[in-house]
């Protein structure tokens, strides 16, 4: 039987496929570039095959290199289950992962992750710590939190991410509104000089909200939760932009209703982490589960 590849160097194509060079991949998983470069030379030689292309615009995997990498992540998450059992076999418990979501994804979307994780690891422990997007981001760069999911459009370059769903902004009013009805489409500079009920500074939403304008909403009024939200537009005080998430039980029973759009308001849900740029472990599992069940509603 031929020699069995090295788990590092699976890691470190893992890491090129992620992050489009060599020099940044081995920086991710704390190698020094010159033994990254000897490590897919070793790797290449041994399994027949050119894996990388590598050119001043940075490092792309070739077509069998895209087949390979995720049997490579398949062979390490393998490993990464060995190592756990081992432990659970020693009677040593595995610590709580500490995870942070933002508002948004902590109420719609992270009960369903957890409880599919939970089934597949019946004997795994999350704590859930829930802020908006921009203290979700200080949990996980202080290491507070393992993993944290947020829904800024952008997120710092000192962390890793990775897209794990997509989400849709609407607009809603009232029902007694005087654009409750309307059909002709909210433009974004109409939406600009319209003052509205906000999510406040630092939450997804309306950091998305803020981007899609290319300015500063004019806040009627700003509130520290999506339900706080609903209530007031609901009251008819003023319009809100927020995740079909969100107000899709408002929609459904028409304490609110949509107005259209005349721009694309998606955002894309993100999990962040620090450290290595590879999951591992109870992390991966349950980034794994976000991008699973985020590309099923995604071609509903």
């Amino acid at each position: 039987m031929a020699d069995r590849p090295d788990p590092a160097a699976l890691e470190l194509l893992v890491a090129v496929s992620d992050t489009g060079s060599v020099g940044a991949a081995a920086r991710s998983i704390g190698m020094a570039q010159p033994n990254a470069t000897r490590s897919l030379a070793r790797l290449e030689r041994q399994l027949g095959l050119d894996l990388v292309v590598r050119s001043t615009r940075g490092s792309t995997l070739t077509d069998a290199g895209t087949v390979l990498v995720d049997l490579a992540r398949q062979a390490l998450a393998a490993m990464d289950a060995v190592t756990e059992s081992a432990a659970a076999l020693r009677g040593e418990a595995a610590p709580p992962l500490a995870v942070a979501a933002s508002q948004t994804i902590a109420e719609h979307l992270l009960p369903h992750w957890l409880s599919t994780l939970r089934t597949s690891r019946p004997s795994s422990t999350v704590a859930v710590h829930v802020h908006n997007s921009h203290d979700v981001v200080d949990d996980v760069r202080s290491g507070r939190t393992a993993l944290g999911f947020v829904e800024e459009p952008t997120v710092p370059g000192d962390l890793h991410s990775m897209i794990v769903a997509h989400d849709e902004m609407v607009l809603v009013v009232a029902p007694h509104h005087v654009w409750a009805g309307r059909r002709r489409a909210v433009t974004a500079d109409e939406l600009a000089r319209t003052a509205l009920i906000t999510r406040e500074p630092g939450s997804g939403t309306r950091m998305a909200l803020d981007e899609a304008l290319d300015q500063q909403v004019r806040p009627h009024l700003e509130l520290p939760s999506n339900a706080a939200v609903r209530v007031s537009v609901a009251s008819g005080a003023a319009p809100a932009v927020l995740s079909r998430l969100a107000v899709a039980d408002a929609l459904s029973v028409g304490t609110l209703v949509t107005v259209p759009l005349g721009f694309d308001l998606h955002r894309p849900l993100r999990a962040v982490w620090t450290g290595s740029r590879r999951l591992s472990g109870l992390a991966a599992d349950l980034v794994a589960i976000a991008r699973d069940e985020g590309a099923v509603n995604s071609s509903r």
